[in-house]
């Protein structure tokens, strides 16, 4: 899954914070919501403008920065 298309940054919204699609709702938001314990199931019923694949954009954009944060590191 890419999450290229789906993860937007603006410098006006959301403090330049990755979002979803344009909208106020943040890669953070979505990974709290998980890491608390929410099932993607309970996201998409609390939030029905997103969609599995937004859910899975926002995994993907973590994976990917954990690894550049990685190789840059080393």
């Amino acid at each position: 899954m890419s999450h290229e298309g789906t993860i937007t940054i603006e410098p006006g919204k959301r403090g330049g914070q990755p979002c979803i699609r344009g909208m106020r709702i943040t890669v953070y938001d979505v990974l709290s919501y998980l890491a608390a314990g929410m099932t993607e199931e309970e996201i998409l019923k609390d939030f029905p403008y997103l969609t599995r694949d937004d859910i899975l954009a926002c995994l993907s954009y973590a994976a990917e920065r954990e690894h550049r944060m990685l190789v840059t590191s080393e």
